[in-house]
């Protein structure tokens, strides 16, 4: 029995993949267009999430720097903190209010004309992630927002420069999985514009 609902997870996880390939193909291609103008400019990536999230635009980040599977020069990217000392020090209160300014005070802080801004939130709902976006159109950045469901209040924020790049599912386990498959065809996308085929 446990055995059949494991391999049900793998199945229901194939499904999706299957089902968006084809729908999101174009947005995650825009999206590795943005990110490589912006390495290739000299600029930076600041990525940033929300709880699960936080980890996979930590793990991104970390492929921007030291690459996935292929040797390549480092690109700049950074993760935006979100942990609680942060949002002490950045949140100016621990008020519900203050909260909401921790990323966004990050953005303003460290972001500048050329660089662009990776969000990752499982439903778009996030307000400090809100805010974090609209900070960096205070800069003139872009946002590539990798998200689910039906992209949510983040999806409302973008301008004409932005990337959205949604997976239209409600479970946020199965977005997850699609959102790591997205993180990963992001990097080898730029490595495959930066080196060339594999052989």
């Amino acid at each position: 029995m446990l055995e059949q609902h494991i391999q049900q997870h793998f199945i229901d996880s194939a499904d999706l993949h299957y089902q968006v390939s084809q729908e999101m193909s174009e947005s995650v291609a825009s999206a590795v267009y943005a990110l490589l103008a912006c390495v290739t400019s000299g600029n930076k990536v600041m990525c940033c999430g929300n709880g699960l999230s936080w980890a996979q635009a930590a793990q991104f980040a970390a492929m921007c720097v030291s690459g996935m599977e292929r040797e390549r020069p480092e690109l700049a990217a950074l993760v935006l903190d979100n942990d609680a000392l942060a949002q002490a020090q950045l949140g100016s209160s621990l008020t519900p209010e203050g909260l909401p300014q921790a990323l966004a005070r990050q953005v303003r802080t460290l972001g500048q004309l050329g660089d662009l801004l990776l969000v990752i939130s499982a439903d778009g709902h996030d307000r400090a992630l809100l805010a974090a976006i609209e900070a960096a159109h205070e800069r003139d950045m872009s946002a590539v927002v990798l998200t689910g469901r039906s992209g949510g209040l983040l999806a409302n924020a973008l301008s004409e420069t932005d990337v959205l790049m949604r997976v239209p599912h409600d479970r946020s386990t199965r977005v997850r999985e699609v959102h790591q498959l997205v993180l990963h065809c992001l990097i080898d996308g730029i490595d495959t514009q930066l080196l060339g085929e594999e052989e």
